[in-house]
Protein backbone atom coordinates (compact mmCIF):
# COMPACT_ATOMS: atom_id res chain seq x y z
CA UNK A 1 0.00 0.00 0.00
CA UNK A 2 2.94 2.30 0.55
CA UNK A 3 3.55 3.04 -3.20
CA UNK A 4 -0.04 4.23 -3.56
CA UNK A 5 0.38 6.43 -0.51
CA UNK A 6 3.56 7.98 -1.92
CA UNK A 7 1.83 8.60 -5.22
CA UNK A 8 -1.08 10.27 -3.44
CA UNK A 9 1.29 12.55 -1.56
CA UNK A 10 3.08 13.54 -4.78
CA UNK A 11 -0.22 14.29 -6.51
CA UNK A 12 -1.33 16.35 -3.52
CA UNK A 13 1.84 18.42 -3.60
CA UNK A 14 1.33 19.19 -7.28
CA UNK A 15 -2.31 20.10 -6.74
CA UNK A 16 -1.48 22.36 -3.82
CA UNK A 17 0.56 24.61 -6.08
CA UNK A 18 -2.20 25.10 -8.59
CA UNK A 19 -5.41 25.32 -6.58
CA UNK A 20 -6.60 27.32 -3.56
CA UNK A 21 -7.55 25.29 -0.47
CA UNK A 22 -11.31 25.63 -0.90
CA UNK A 23 -11.83 23.44 -3.95
CA UNK A 24 -14.21 20.49 -4.10
CA UNK A 25 -11.38 18.09 -3.29
CA UNK A 26 -11.55 19.23 0.32
CA UNK A 27 -15.30 18.78 0.57
CA UNK A 28 -14.83 15.01 0.63
CA UNK A 29 -14.01 14.11 4.23
CA UNK A 30 -12.63 10.70 3.18
CA UNK A 31 -10.28 12.06 0.54
CA UNK A 32 -6.60 11.52 1.40
CA UNK A 33 -5.41 14.29 -0.95
CA UNK A 34 -6.20 17.22 1.31
CA UNK A 35 -4.66 20.31 -0.22
CA UNK A 36 -4.59 22.13 3.08
CA UNK A 37 -2.28 19.45 4.51
CA UNK A 38 0.22 19.49 1.65
CA UNK A 39 3.76 20.72 2.12
CA UNK A 40 6.73 20.69 -0.22
CA UNK A 41 9.02 17.86 0.79
CA UNK A 42 12.33 19.10 2.11
CA UNK A 43 11.18 22.71 2.30
CA UNK A 44 13.19 24.79 4.75
CA UNK A 45 11.66 26.62 7.70
CA UNK A 46 10.41 30.02 6.79
CA UNK A 47 7.56 32.50 6.97
CA UNK A 48 4.13 32.64 5.37
CA UNK A 49 3.77 35.56 2.98
CA UNK A 50 0.71 36.82 1.08
CA UNK A 51 0.83 39.17 -1.89
CA UNK A 52 -2.42 41.02 -2.55
CA UNK A 53 -2.44 42.19 -6.15
CA UNK A 54 -0.13 39.40 -7.32
CA UNK A 55 -1.24 39.42 -10.96
CA UNK A 56 -0.53 43.12 -11.59
CA UNK A 57 2.42 44.93 -13.07
CA UNK A 58 4.22 45.09 -9.72
CA UNK A 59 2.65 41.93 -8.33
CA UNK A 60 4.01 39.50 -10.91
CA UNK A 61 7.73 40.33 -10.64
CA UNK A 62 7.26 40.80 -6.89
CA UNK A 63 5.76 37.31 -6.62
CA UNK A 64 8.59 35.81 -8.65
CA UNK A 65 11.26 37.45 -6.52
CA UNK A 66 9.55 36.42 -3.27
CA UNK A 67 9.43 32.82 -4.54
CA UNK A 68 13.23 33.07 -4.73
CA UNK A 69 13.55 34.22 -1.12
CA UNK A 70 14.81 31.43 1.13
CA UNK A 71 12.99 32.90 4.15
CA UNK A 72 9.59 32.25 2.54
CA UNK A 73 8.07 28.81 3.16
CA UNK A 74 4.52 29.51 1.95
CA UNK A 75 3.60 32.12 -0.66
CA UNK A 76 -0.06 33.03 -1.20
CA UNK A 77 -0.88 34.95 -4.38
CA UNK A 78 -4.19 36.83 -4.45
CA UNK A 79 -5.81 39.01 -7.09
CA UNK A 80 -9.22 39.63 -8.61
CA UNK A 81 -8.07 38.38 -12.05
CA UNK A 82 -5.45 36.10 -13.60
CA UNK A 83 -4.12 34.55 -10.40
CA UNK A 84 -4.34 30.91 -11.60
CA UNK A 85 -1.97 31.60 -14.48
CA UNK A 86 0.52 33.54 -12.39
CA UNK A 87 0.43 30.85 -9.71
CA UNK A 88 0.99 28.02 -12.19
CA UNK A 89 3.88 29.90 -13.79
CA UNK A 90 5.68 30.80 -10.58
CA UNK A 91 5.05 27.40 -8.97
CA UNK A 92 7.34 25.80 -11.58
CA UNK A 93 10.37 27.57 -10.10
CA UNK A 94 12.61 25.10 -8.26
CA UNK A 95 12.75 26.95 -4.95
CA UNK A 96 11.38 25.68 -1.65
CA UNK A 97 8.44 28.06 -1.10
CA UNK A 98 5.03 26.44 -1.56
CA UNK A 99 2.84 28.60 -3.82
CA UNK A 100 -0.96 28.80 -3.69
CA UNK A 101 -3.22 31.01 -5.76
CA UNK A 102 -6.46 32.72 -4.73
CA UNK A 103 -8.90 34.38 -7.11
CA UNK A 104 -11.56 36.97 -6.31
CA UNK A 105 -13.19 38.41 -3.23
CA UNK A 106 -14.60 35.06 -2.07
CA UNK A 107 -11.10 33.64 -1.64
CA UNK A 108 -9.50 36.71 -0.04
CA UNK A 109 -9.87 35.50 3.54
CA UNK A 110 -8.45 32.07 2.68
CA UNK A 111 -5.42 33.81 1.21
CA UNK A 112 -4.75 35.66 4.47
CA UNK A 113 -5.29 33.12 7.25
CA UNK A 114 -2.09 32.49 9.19
CA UNK A 115 0.14 34.91 7.27
CA UNK A 116 3.24 36.42 8.89
CA UNK A 117 3.78 39.12 6.26
CA UNK A 118 1.26 40.69 3.87
CA UNK A 119 2.49 42.76 0.93
CA UNK A 120 -0.05 44.98 -0.86
CA UNK A 121 0.78 46.23 -4.38
CA UNK A 122 -2.91 46.09 -5.40
CA UNK A 123 -4.50 48.96 -7.29
CA UNK A 124 -4.35 50.78 -10.61
CA UNK A 125 -1.00 52.12 -11.88
CA UNK A 126 -0.11 55.66 -12.81
CA UNK A 127 -0.47 56.74 -16.42
CA UNK A 128 1.00 59.77 -18.22
CA UNK A 129 -0.35 62.98 -16.79
CA UNK A 130 -1.58 61.33 -13.59
CA UNK A 131 -0.37 62.16 -10.11
CA UNK A 132 -0.55 59.75 -7.21
CA UNK A 133 -3.53 61.68 -5.92
CA UNK A 134 -5.37 60.92 -9.17
CA UNK A 135 -5.25 57.30 -8.10
CA UNK A 136 -6.81 58.00 -4.75
CA UNK A 137 -10.50 57.38 -5.42
CA UNK A 138 -9.87 53.92 -6.86
CA UNK A 139 -6.97 52.68 -4.77
CA UNK A 140 -8.31 54.01 -1.47
CA UNK A 141 -11.34 51.71 -1.70
CA UNK A 142 -9.20 48.73 -2.66
CA UNK A 143 -6.85 49.23 0.29
CA UNK A 144 -9.77 49.65 2.68
CA UNK A 145 -11.34 46.35 1.59
CA UNK A 146 -8.07 44.43 1.79
CA UNK A 147 -7.21 45.80 5.23
CA UNK A 148 -10.63 44.84 6.57
CA UNK A 149 -9.83 41.25 5.60
CA UNK A 150 -6.35 41.46 7.15
CA UNK A 151 -7.85 42.69 10.43
CA UNK A 152 -10.14 39.67 10.45
CA UNK A 153 -7.80 36.92 9.27
CA UNK A 154 -4.21 37.80 10.26
CA UNK A 155 -4.29 40.80 12.62
CA UNK A 156 -0.75 40.08 13.89
CA UNK A 157 0.85 40.09 10.45
CA UNK A 158 3.40 42.68 9.38
CA UNK A 159 1.80 44.72 6.58
CA UNK A 160 3.91 46.24 3.79
CA UNK A 161 1.73 48.74 1.91
CA UNK A 162 2.79 49.70 -1.62
CA UNK A 163 -0.51 50.87 -3.14
CA UNK A 164 -0.37 54.54 -4.08
CA UNK A 165 -0.81 57.20 -2.89
CA UNK A 166 1.10 55.72 0.07
CA UNK A 167 0.94 59.07 1.90
CA UNK A 168 -2.84 58.53 2.15
CA UNK A 169 -3.31 54.76 1.95
CA UNK A 170 -1.26 54.07 5.08
CA UNK A 171 -3.52 56.36 7.17
CA UNK A 172 -6.53 54.59 5.60
CA UNK A 173 -5.15 51.21 6.67
CA UNK A 174 -4.49 52.52 10.17
CA UNK A 175 -8.08 53.73 10.53
CA UNK A 176 -9.43 50.38 9.33
CA UNK A 177 -7.32 48.51 11.87
CA UNK A 178 -8.31 50.94 14.63
CA UNK A 179 -11.99 50.39 13.88
CA UNK A 180 -11.44 46.62 14.03
CA UNK A 181 -9.57 46.91 17.32
CA UNK A 182 -6.41 45.32 15.87
CA UNK A 183 -4.20 48.34 15.19
CA UNK A 184 -0.54 47.92 16.06
CA UNK A 185 1.29 50.93 14.61
CA UNK A 186 4.57 49.03 14.64
CA UNK A 187 3.24 46.43 12.20
CA UNK A 188 1.97 48.78 9.48
CA UNK A 189 4.71 50.01 7.14
CA UNK A 190 4.36 52.10 4.00
CA UNK A 191 7.02 51.00 1.52
CA UNK A 192 9.19 53.94 0.44
CA UNK A 193 12.19 51.79 -0.40
CA UNK A 194 12.00 52.71 -4.09
CA UNK A 195 12.89 56.30 -3.20
CA UNK A 196 15.96 55.02 -1.35
CA UNK A 197 16.90 52.68 -4.21
CA UNK A 198 16.65 55.54 -6.70
CA UNK A 199 18.60 57.88 -4.46
CA UNK A 200 21.39 55.33 -4.02
CA UNK A 201 21.53 54.76 -7.78
CA UNK A 202 21.48 58.41 -8.83
CA UNK A 203 24.04 59.48 -6.25
CA UNK A 204 26.31 56.61 -7.30
CA UNK A 205 26.05 57.74 -10.93
CA UNK A 206 27.05 61.31 -10.08
CA UNK A 207 29.88 60.31 -7.77
CA UNK A 208 31.18 57.34 -9.75
CA UNK A 209 30.45 54.83 -6.97
CA UNK A 210 28.97 51.35 -6.74
CA UNK A 211 25.29 51.91 -5.80
CA UNK A 212 25.40 48.85 -3.53
CA UNK A 213 27.88 50.74 -1.35
CA UNK A 214 25.82 53.95 -1.15
CA UNK A 215 23.23 54.70 1.54
CA UNK A 216 21.03 57.79 1.17
CA UNK A 217 18.42 58.42 3.88
CA UNK A 218 15.13 59.49 2.27
CA UNK A 219 12.53 60.91 4.64
CA UNK A 220 9.10 62.53 4.50
CA UNK A 221 6.68 60.69 2.26
CA UNK A 222 6.36 58.95 -1.10
CA UNK A 223 5.23 61.55 -3.63
CA UNK A 224 6.81 64.61 -5.21
CA UNK A 225 8.07 67.23 -2.76
CA UNK A 226 7.29 64.96 0.20
CA UNK A 227 10.26 62.82 -0.89
CA UNK A 228 13.26 64.40 0.82
CA UNK A 229 16.69 62.84 0.25
CA UNK A 230 19.13 63.86 2.96
CA UNK A 231 22.17 64.27 0.76
CA UNK A 232 24.16 65.77 3.62
CA UNK A 233 24.02 62.36 5.34
CA UNK A 234 25.05 60.14 2.42
CA UNK A 235 27.35 57.21 3.23
CA UNK A 236 30.12 57.16 2.23
CA UNK A 237 30.37 60.91 2.88
CA UNK A 238 30.07 62.88 -0.34
CA UNK A 239 30.38 66.57 -1.19
CA UNK A 240 27.91 67.96 -3.74
CA UNK A 241 27.76 71.29 -5.52
CA UNK A 242 24.49 73.27 -5.23
CA UNK A 243 23.75 72.33 -8.86
CA UNK A 244 24.23 68.62 -8.09
CA UNK A 245 21.98 68.89 -5.05
CA UNK A 246 19.22 70.47 -7.13
CA UNK A 247 19.61 67.88 -9.88
CA UNK A 248 19.66 64.89 -7.55
CA UNK A 249 16.77 66.07 -5.37
CA UNK A 250 14.58 66.79 -8.40
CA UNK A 251 15.37 63.46 -10.06
CA UNK A 252 14.74 61.45 -6.89
CA UNK A 253 11.45 63.25 -6.28
CA UNK A 254 10.30 62.73 -9.85
CA UNK A 255 11.73 59.30 -10.55
CA UNK A 256 8.29 57.79 -10.90
CA UNK A 257 7.25 60.38 -13.45
CA UNK A 258 10.46 59.73 -15.39
CA UNK A 259 9.48 56.07 -15.81
CA UNK A 260 5.81 56.78 -16.57
CA UNK A 261 6.79 59.18 -19.35
CA UNK A 262 9.45 56.83 -20.73
CA UNK A 263 6.93 53.99 -20.96
CA UNK A 264 4.59 56.36 -22.83
CA UNK A 265 1.34 54.90 -21.57
CA UNK A 266 2.56 51.31 -21.29
CA UNK A 267 2.85 51.36 -17.50
CA UNK A 268 4.61 52.81 -14.49
CA UNK A 269 7.62 51.83 -12.37
CA UNK A 270 6.76 48.16 -11.91
CA UNK A 271 10.09 46.34 -12.11
CA UNK A 272 12.13 48.69 -9.94
CA UNK A 273 9.20 48.87 -7.50
CA UNK A 274 9.07 45.08 -7.28
CA UNK A 275 12.81 45.00 -6.65
CA UNK A 276 12.54 47.64 -3.92
CA UNK A 277 9.50 45.93 -2.35
CA UNK A 278 11.33 42.62 -2.15
CA UNK A 279 14.38 44.31 -0.67
CA UNK A 280 12.17 45.80 2.04
CA UNK A 281 10.19 42.58 2.57
CA UNK A 282 13.44 40.67 3.00
CA UNK A 283 14.49 43.15 5.71
CA UNK A 284 11.16 42.54 7.48
CA UNK A 285 11.59 38.76 7.25
CA UNK A 286 15.14 38.90 8.58
CA UNK A 287 13.86 41.03 11.46
CA UNK A 288 11.08 38.50 12.11
CA UNK A 289 13.76 35.81 12.24
CA UNK A 290 15.49 37.77 14.96
CA UNK A 291 18.40 39.30 13.05
CA UNK A 292 19.79 42.39 14.74
CA UNK A 293 20.58 45.81 13.28
CA UNK A 294 17.95 45.84 10.53
CA UNK A 295 17.53 49.55 9.70
CA UNK A 296 15.46 50.79 6.76
CA UNK A 297 13.42 53.84 5.76
CA UNK A 298 9.64 53.41 5.91
CA UNK A 299 6.48 55.53 6.08
CA UNK A 300 4.96 54.78 9.48
CA UNK A 301 2.93 56.04 12.41
CA UNK A 302 5.60 58.30 13.81
CA UNK A 303 6.59 60.84 16.44
CA UNK A 304 9.75 61.96 14.67
CA UNK A 305 7.87 65.12 13.63
CA UNK A 306 4.53 66.62 14.65
CA UNK A 307 2.85 64.74 11.80
CA UNK A 308 1.05 61.46 12.61
CA UNK A 309 2.76 59.63 9.71
CA UNK A 310 6.25 60.21 8.40
CA UNK A 311 8.97 58.30 6.55
CA UNK A 312 12.31 57.99 8.27
CA UNK A 313 14.85 55.41 9.30
CA UNK A 314 13.52 52.76 11.69
CA UNK A 315 15.00 49.69 13.31
CA UNK A 316 12.98 46.58 12.59
CA UNK A 317 12.48 43.61 14.89
CA UNK A 318 10.14 40.68 15.50
CA UNK A 319 7.31 43.07 16.33
CA UNK A 320 7.84 45.34 13.34
CA UNK A 321 9.17 48.82 14.12
CA UNK A 322 11.18 48.71 17.33
CA UNK A 323 12.99 52.05 17.24
CA UNK A 324 12.74 55.37 15.42
CA UNK A 325 16.07 56.86 14.48
CA UNK A 326 16.36 60.66 14.68
CA UNK A 327 16.51 62.70 11.50
CA UNK A 328 19.98 63.90 12.36
CA UNK A 329 21.46 67.30 11.48
CA UNK A 330 19.91 68.94 8.39
CA UNK A 331 21.46 71.65 6.28
CA UNK A 332 19.56 74.78 5.23
CA UNK A 333 18.42 73.27 1.92
CA UNK A 334 17.03 70.20 3.69
CA UNK A 335 15.29 72.24 6.39
CA UNK A 336 13.42 74.20 3.71
CA UNK A 337 12.57 70.95 1.93
CA UNK A 338 11.32 69.41 5.16
CA UNK A 339 8.84 72.23 5.72
CA UNK A 340 7.52 71.85 2.17
CA UNK A 341 7.22 68.11 2.65
CA UNK A 342 5.35 68.42 5.94
CA UNK A 343 2.83 70.84 4.50
CA UNK A 344 2.00 68.49 1.62
CA UNK A 345 2.02 65.43 3.88
CA UNK A 346 -0.46 66.91 6.33
CA UNK A 347 -3.00 67.31 3.53
CA UNK A 348 -2.44 63.76 2.26
CA UNK A 349 -2.78 62.21 5.70
CA UNK A 350 -5.99 64.08 6.40
CA UNK A 351 -7.37 62.98 3.04
CA UNK A 352 -6.79 59.34 3.94
CA UNK A 353 -8.20 59.61 7.43
CA UNK A 354 -11.32 61.41 6.18
CA UNK A 355 -11.93 58.72 3.56
CA UNK A 356 -11.61 55.89 6.08
CA UNK A 357 -13.97 57.56 8.56
CA UNK A 358 -16.83 58.08 6.07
Amino acid sequence: MRPNSDASERIARIASHLNPPNLKMEDNESCSLRIGNCRSKGGAFGFKVAILGAAGGIGQPLSMLMKMNSLVSVLHLYDVVNTPGVTADISHMDTSALVRGFLGQKQLEDALIGMDLVIIPAGVPRKPGMTRDDLFNINAGIVKTLCEAIAKCCPKAIVNLISNPVNSTVPIAAEVFKRAGTYDPNRLLGVTMLDVVRANTFVAEVMGLDPREVDVPVVGGHAGVTILPLLSQVKPPCSFTPKEIEYLTDRIQNGGTEVVEAKAGAGSATLSMAYAAVKFADACLRALRGDAGIIECAYVDSKVTELPFFASKVRLGRGGVEEFLPLGPLNDYERVGLEKAKKELATSVEKGVSFARK
